[in-house]
């Protein structure tokens, strides 16, 4: 669904001060904040930074060299994200005093329940990597049956068919799965009437179905979608009082809240996952520096994902998108090939198989990266998470 700005009372909020975030803070007197030459205080221009920072980071992933959802740009991501976490988790150490009033408290206490909510998403997430490493094996069998021959055969390509047939239906979605076994059996079922293929079959069956049902580290019944949506739950920008009460902290957390929701939802839009959906709203007000850019990329990657060729993507990654092509490509061209080889026809598979060996490479170069990445995000979320919880619990303990 579109990104739509928030119309509601938190905007109107915004509109009817008619003046900046920071200026609500310069109406009060702070004798403990370092005033600089343009009037602002230390803490005002921290909190102003923040925001600032953020805005670049985010215009960055829409500017860059990287293409939209390729490898490169799902590192720069998470990149953002441990680089913002860092500053807010020093902007809460430089102001643990406020964190334990009200209404501090109950937002930075939201803030901790939404990104516990995406460790899950981190979990799925490094089992969609996982996924896509079987995916890297299968198209390095391929590439083994054809790359580099001086002559092709007729047993070089049935093997590169039986691999490029696996990679098809591992790159299903898990409930059409069934029918794409039964066919890839119809596909090789030369010698089905006799019963040692039917147990070969059957036994194929079970170890797909087998590391299907063991790969993933969260339970069967988790879904991307609903997750996303909990962390997504009641989250609003901050009202005046809830500004002036906080000195302009609830805007860092709601900052760094939005900034939680759309990495954990581009993640799932890129990386295949359990029961992905992209149905998350994100209402944010035009006030925020960081607004227009978010806005902007969650309407690209929306539009990435309706496109016909990406709709029943199991991923929006662009390395996905080659595979699912370049497979495909592949497997239309073994079926058309008859032996020997005409020149033209030796001419086009060589191409296949280097545009599917450019794929292979771009996996093995970036797969093992974003999951380190994925696992810094992960510690991080837990680190801020222990460290705030417990300024909150000396904050209410020195009451």
């Amino acid at each position: 669904m579109p990104a739509t700005d928030c119309q509601g009372s938190s905007a109107a909020t915004f509109t009817n001060f008619g003046r900046s975030i920071l200026s609500l803070r310069r109406d009060q007197v702070h004798s403990m904040d370092t005033i600089h030459p343009d009037g602002a205080s230390s803490h005002e221009l921290e909190l102003e930074s923040f925001q600032k920072n953020v805005a670049e980071r985010i215009s960055g992933l829409s500017s860059g060299p990287d293409e939209i959802l390729s490898l490169s740009w799902v590192q720069k991501l998470l990149d953002l994200f441990v680089i913002s976490q860092e500053e807010f988790r020093m902007i809460l150490f430089n102001n643990k005093s406020l964190l334990h009033r009200a209404p501090m408290d109950r937002l930075i206490a939201e803030y901790f329940e939404r990104s516990v909510k995406a460790l899950d998403v981190c979990n799925a997430i490094r089992d969609g990597i996982e996924q896509m490493r079987q995916w890297q094996k299968l198209i390095e069998i391929v590439l083994i049956a054809l790359d580099n021959q001086r002559t092709f055969c007729d047993g070089q390509f049935r093997r590169a068919k039986k691999a490029l047939i696996d990679l098809a239906i591992s790159m299903l979605d898990e409930k059409e799965s069934a029918s794409a076994l039964n066919h890839r059996n119809r596909s090789f079922g030369r010698n089905n009437n006799n019963s040692s293929s039917r147990d070969g079959s059957s036994t194929h069956h079970r170890s797909l179905g087998h590391y299907r049902s063991l790969s993933w580290s969260v339970s069967r019944s988790w879904s991307a979608a609903r997750q996303l949506q909990a962390i997504g739950n009641n989250l609003a920008a901050p009202k005046g009082n809830e500004i002036m009460a906080t000195n302009g902290l609830a805007v860092v957390v709601y900052t760094m809240n939005s900034v939680l929701l759309f990495v954990m939802w581009a993640l799932v839009a890129a990386i295949p996952c359990q029961d992905r959906g992209l149905q998350v709203h994100f209402y944010i007000p035009r006030q925020f520096h960081w607004a227009g850019p978010l806005l902007s990329l969650h309407e690209k990657i929306l539009e990435e994902s309706k496109k016909r060729d990406r709709k029943n993507a199991c991923g929006l990654l662009r390395e996905i998108y080659q595979i699912e092509k370049g497979a495909r490509l592949m497997n239309e061209l073994s079926d058309s090939v008859q032996f020997p080889l005409t020149e033209e026809k030796e001419t086009e598979v060589r191409q296949r198989v280097q545009e599917l060996s450019k794929v292979c490479e771009a996996l093995k170069a970036g797969l093992d990266p974003l999951e380190r990445q994925v696992r810094e995000v992960f510690h991080k979320i837990v680190r801020s998470r222990t460290e705030g919880l417990d300024s909150l619990g000396k904050g209410h303990g020195s009451d």
